[in-house]
């Protein structure tokens, strides 16, 4: 991870504009390509990124980060304060609870849930940033990445959306879909799946156990 704090503006140019204007601020550039730039609030929220697949062009005082899309995220540089590489290793992924991991079980003996025709291909399927919780086939043979959360926060919609990347970039698997899955799915995880082309389902634990089946419910 390469952390760089700076004295800088951002520019991001794709299907709206926006502008941050000159301040001091951190940008992370992680192992998988993608570029954040953070303010000294907001905890882990970012000011604005580029998510990976993209590319980081450095120029003398600019940085241009464009993804597949050709969106672009100018970063011009007026004072580097700091600049440093380091390197983390592989992560060995967020150790689930006892309700997550209990969750991931019964859906993977209930894929029908999902869906009629579903199809289990691996529970903890593993990818380069981790396990995808439960990788499957749709009726019609597509294959989907299910990452379970107890709770759907904005984070969880990231992490399926970092893995249905990579998973994409296999010709064995592509297409690949994402479903979120939790037993409960904030408003803004929603709409942010939503936008990405993400499927939400809302769990209804007791009724994976076999207890009041009728609450399972579908979105």
């Amino acid at each position: 991870m390469r952390l760089v704090i700076a004295r800088c503006s951002v520019d991001y140019a794709g299907r709206l504009s926006a502008h941050l204007p000159s301040a001091t601020r951190l940008i992370l550039v992680k192992a998988d390509g993608s570029v954040s730039i953070h303010a000294d609030d907001r905890a882990y929220k970012p000011l604005n990124w580029m998510s990976p697949p993209c590319a980081l062009k450095e120029a003398d005082g600019v940085w241009t980060v464009e993804n597949k899309a050709g969106e672009k995220l100018i970063i011009t540089l007026e004072e580097v304060l700091h600049d440093s590489s380091h390197e983390l290793g592989v992560d060995p992924g967020l150790i689930k609870d006892g309700v997550e991991a209990h969750l991931q079980e019964l859906l993977a003996d209930r894929m029908e849930v999902l869906g009629a025709g579903w199809s289990l291909i691996r529970r903890e399927y593993p990818t380069a940033i981790g396990p995808v919780d439960i990788l499957c086939r749709d009726s019609d043979g597509t294959t989907v990445a299910v990452e379970i959360k107890r709770r759907g926060e904005i984070d969880g919609v990231e992490q399926l959306t970092r893995y249905l990347e990579l998973l994409n970039r296999d010709p064995l698997l592509a297409p690949v879909k994402g479903v979120f899955a939790a037993q409960e799915i904030k408003p803004q995880a929603r709409v942010l799946a939503t936008d990405r082309g993400i499927g939400c389902v809302v769990l209804d634990y007791d009724g994976l156990r076999g207890i009041d089946d009728d609450k399972l419910k579908l979105f």
